[in-house]
């Protein structure tokens, strides 16, 4: 009876444990959400690096945002997305020709920012890592663990979140053919006045361009 009980108090500890590390990572991942998700727009600057060793693969560039609502427009390298919260348009300068769909079937989420700032938010398990220092700044270290496992490429996101600015610094996702994607945060700027017109493909940006619909 002695052994029973030390294992079940020893049972408890640890899901206590659990539960403590499970919940202080939710409440600061839901804070950071209400945060986003209470602006009206935002404006962000960032950076991608995709890195695969066996590979040879280190390629960098810079990506800028902005959201209004369900409406977005993105730059990333040479590739533009751009939605009106009812179409998407994506830009792609390589092929010189524009991809035209319904908002709802647009499947590259990191190229939403909004999706990028709030990629916690379904389908995952969260775990509370540790405070760390980066770029002279404490952040929360937080893991992020797919539900459904086989339907994803990737097997782990790691988000690097400001302790004193509650702002999303660093996000690094693990794919399954050992590629690691890392966006960092260069510039946030919360409800700049955006023209509507932003939202909405302009064919006289991109002369040129053949405009293709699925």
């Amino acid at each position: 009876m002695k052994i029973f009980a030390i294992i079940f108090t020893l049972f408890t500890l640890f899901t206590l444990v659990s539960f403590g590390q499970d919940a202080k990572s939710q409440e600061i991942l839901d804070k950071l959400s209400k945060k986003i998700n209470g602006t009206a727009s935002f404006y962000i600057e960032f950076s991608e690096n995709t890195y695969n060793k066996d590979a040879g693969v280190n390629l960098n560039m810079f990506g800028k945002g902005w959201v209004n609502g369900d409406k977005y427009y993105a730059s990333l390298g040479d590739n533009t997305i751009i939605s009106n919260g009812l179409k998407t348009w994506t830009v792609v300068k390589e092929e010189k020709t524009t991809y035209v769909a319904d908002a709802d079937e647009d499947d590259d989420e990191l190229m939403n920012p909004k999706k990028l700032m709030t990629i916690w938010e379904t389908g995952f398990k969260n775990k509370y890592g540790k405070e760390e220092t980066l770029s002279g700044e404490t952040v929360h270290k937080i893991y992020l663990y797919p539900k459904s496992p086989k339907s994803v490429d990737f097997t782990q996101i790691v988000v690097y979140i400001s302790k004193s600015k509650n702002e999303l610094k660093k996000v690094l996702i693990k794919m399954k053919d050992a590629t690691h994607k890392t966006y960092r945060l260069k510039k946030y700027t919360a409800n700049p006045t955006i023209s509507d017109s932003k939202f909405v493909y302009n064919k006289a940006k991109f002369p040129g361009y053949k405009l293709i619909e699925d």
